[in-house]
């Protein structure tokens, strides 16, 4: 978890710097979680999904379900993960982009190529992202709010 959480604090840096903003843990509406979402200057959303391990990364089948949610899929990897089964086709690499990451930043490997959403899921995309990170804002600056106003599945 510690790494993991390493590996996001440095792409989350590097975004920053690049004009993305994201959050982590991310609900979806098909009942998964990115490990991180975000959106870039132009409005395309991005979505990472993070593995620190080599048994976590060649046993994850779930990871197409997020390509339906974003224009850029990433995976965000630690800088010593064998990343080599990331180049076989059951990964995809015409459509995943790469980033290496540890606690103070982060490098992308391979740019995540855009295969854009259609407008309107765009918008719902955004607009869940946006409510979300002002629940979780409201939720961090005040301590007496309603533990149901804090709840991802509103």
């Amino acid at each position: 978890m510690r790494e993991a959480l390493a590996v996001a604090r440095g792409i989350s840096r590097l975004f920053a710097r690049n004009g993305i903003w994201c959050l982590p843990e991310m609900p979806l509406r098909n009942g998964r979680r990115a490990d991180l979402m975000g959106i870039d200057e132009r409005g395309h959303v991005i979505v990472v999904e993070i593995k620190v391990a080599r048994g976590d990364l060649l046993g994850d089948s779930k990871w197409p379900d997020y390509l339906d949610h974003c224009d850029r899929f990433y995976w965000g990897l630690p800088p010593g993960l064998d990343r080599a089964c990331l180049e076989t086709s059951a990964y995809r690499p015409e459509c995943c982009g790469i980033i290496a990451a540890d606690s103070y930043d982060a490098e992308i490997i391979r740019p995540a190529p855009l295969r854009p959403l259609a407008a309107a899921r765009r918008k719902v995309e955004v607009e869940r992202l946006a409510r979300t990170a002002l629940r979780r804002q409201v939720c961090a600056t005040d301590p007496a709010c309603a533990p149901w106003a804090c709840d991802e599945g509103v």
